[in-house]
């Protein structure tokens, strides 16, 4: 069914006006919210696991619940907004993530979290289904660019700031206050971007049937480039997470007794991640994504076999090469997906961030299975298995890459 048309033209949002600093800083805000809730448990993984008396695959599933709910929901939620609007989803997405978040602190039990957990997987889902797609129809293009970095740069920071605060909190009074305060700061950041978010101008509403939104996420399965590349993102992604989480295990036990707040400070290794994702891209653009990715995950493996020394330098020198990597070749495969994706590109790229955010939940729970049995070595040996099969699915995807 064809869009109906759009009541009225409008200038798109230019840089250096009022209008589009309040936007930009306001998907900053956006990004720090959704990705700050949805990571700030991750440190705090092995304190699940001896308050609630679970093992580390297990505890690892109030993680794992929300990335993994977020994942279904992205497709669904992009669909939502193509009929009722993609602000309305946003500030929804927003306004009840947090108010989950601030429950999280009240549950008694760790079946509880975890529900809380998957519902609030469920809400996060709408801001990242839908915020690129609000900055592509509202920005002029010329000044798109700026505004989409700083949204990027909220989600990294978010993530960062998420679970460097709360490993802070957790070891200072409760993580229960950690969850309730970020809640607070959640409510509060929420109300910053509904007020200040202006609505879309240019947004044309859909009544699509669902027989013609499942053909074009059909049409975005059958090509194999496109799901090489949403393999890629899933396996590099669940090793990512499961290097990170199961880290805290290590690292908190003899002969390195490391607290909480310490483990904590150890995501600053994101930083690397900042630059090298425009630093590859910039690379890619010079010798080309079918070069840039494979040396990205070959970067990401020289990482965690580093991280396999007994010396803490070499460890967290290996955590900041190994992330360095990831986000390079996310970057890079995220993109490439955007290339190649043509008519379906929106599909395509619901896909990826399906597979990047299912891979983050299954293999990150596997991880401690691994953890459990074999110790580091074992979370190694799994993490560098899926990095091979990310490089053998990359190898259907080359040819197209290399001509893109």
């Amino acid at each position: 069914m064809l869009p109906s048309k759009p009541p009225a033209e409008h200038a798109h949002i230019a840089r250096g006006t009022p209008v589009y600093r309040r936007v930009s800083i306001a998907f900053l805000a956006a990004g720090l919210v959704t990705f700050a809730n949805l990571y700030a448990v991750q440190p705090l993984i092995p304190a699940f696991s001896a308050a609630f008396a679970r093992s580390p695959a297990t505890a690892s599933l109030a993680l794992s619940a929300s990335t993994f709910m977020l994942a279904l929901s992205l497709p669904v939620f992009a669909s939502l907004s193509d009929r009722f609007g993609r602000k309305p989803i946003m500030l929804f997405s927003l306004f009840a993530s947090s108010l989950l978040q601030l429950a999280l602190g009240l549950m008694p039990s760790f079946w509880g979290i975890v529900v809380a957990r998957a519902a609030e997987g469920v809400t996060l889902a709408g801001l990242p289904a839908v915020a690129m797609t609000y900055l592509s129809e509202e920005m002029e293009p010329t000044s798109l660019g700026f505004a989409m970095g700083l949204y990027i740069s909220g989600n990294t920071l978010g993530g960062l700031l998420g679970r460097v605060a709360m490993s802070l909190v957790a070891d200072r009074t409760s993580w229960r206050w950690g969850m309730i305060g970020l809640g607070a700061v959640s409510l509060a950041l929420a109300g910053y971007v509904a007020w200040s978010l202006p609505a879309s101008r240019h947004f044309v509403p859909r009544r699509d049937r669902a027989q013609e939104i499942l053909s074009r996420f059909a049409q975005a399965v059958k090509r194999r480039e496109l799901v090489a590349l949403y393999l890629v993102g899933g396996l590099l992604m669940g090793g990512f997470v499961s290097l990170y989480t199961y880290m805290g295990f290590r690292l908190s036990r003899a002969p390195y007794h490391l607290s909480t707040s310490v483990i904590g400070l150890l995501f600053f290794a994101y930083l690397a991640g900042t630059f090298s994702s425009s630093f590859m891209g910039g690379l890619a653009d010079r010798i080309g994504r079918h070069r840039v990715l494979p040396l990205n995950v070959g970067i990401m493996a020289a990482g965690a076999l580093l991280t396999c020394a007994r010396d803490l330098v070499l460890i967290v020198a290996g955590m900041v090469v190994f992330t360095f990597g990831f986000f390079g070749a996310h970057s890079t495969a995220s993109s490439s997906v955007g290339s190649l994706g043509g008519s379906v590109r929106a599909q395509a790229s619901a896909l990826y961030l399906f597979c990047y955010y299912a891979g983050s939940s299954v293999i990150g729970s596997l991880g401690g299975v691994f953890w459990s049995t074999m110790g580091w070595a074992g979370v190694i040996g799994m993490i560098l298995i899926a990095q091979s099969a990310a490089s053998l699915a990359f190898l259907f995807a080359r040819r197209k890459l290399s001509a893109s």
